[in-house]
């Protein structure tokens, strides 16, 4: 994972905050697509993967918990899970890699935008886009009671 932090910048008439500049050299793969989600409290989007492209996440509004499980063969990280939360208040770029499961949870009180910045655009004939139900056996993981989704 990589992570960049956003400055937001405040003043009585609202807010402004820079979401990508390629002359922050974040990451080697260039802008080439970029989409915004939202994500109801309480709600989980997963469990996905993506075999050719990274997911880089910025969360405009809301909060978003981003839980991974890493199952690569080749990976150091082989087996860990980790869980990282992303909010309005402190925002960021995040960066998943390939091959690693996410799914997305919204752990707050209000509906969570975030835009994504694939390194590659969506193919709506052939999505790289693999799946799993939220109660899998294959990760080591449980939302809290009552959280649902797919």
């Amino acid at each position: 994972m990589r992570f960049r932090s956003a400055v937001t910048h405040f003043d009585d008439r609202g807010s402004v905050c820079e979401l990508f500049d390629e002359r922050w050299s974040w990451h080697d793969e260039p802008l080439v697509f970029s989409y915004m989600f939202t994500l109801r409290p309480n709600k989980v989007k997963g469990w996905g993967k993506h075999m050719l492209h990274e997911d880089r996440y910025f969360v405009m509004f809301g909060e978003m918990e981003v839980v991974m499980y890493d199952t690569r063969e080749d990976s150091p990280t082989k087996g860990l899970l980790a869980r990282v939360h992303l909010s309005e208040w402190e925002r960021r770029l995040m960066c998943i890699p390939i091959g690693v499961w996410h799914a997305n949870f919204n752990p707050g009180t209000k509906d969570a935008v975030i835009v994504n910045f694939p390194t590659q655009p969506y193919d709506h004939g052939n999505p790289d886009k693999f799946r799993l139900p939220l109660d899998t056996d294959q990760i080591p993981y449980q939302f809290p009671p009552g959280v649902n989704g797919w």
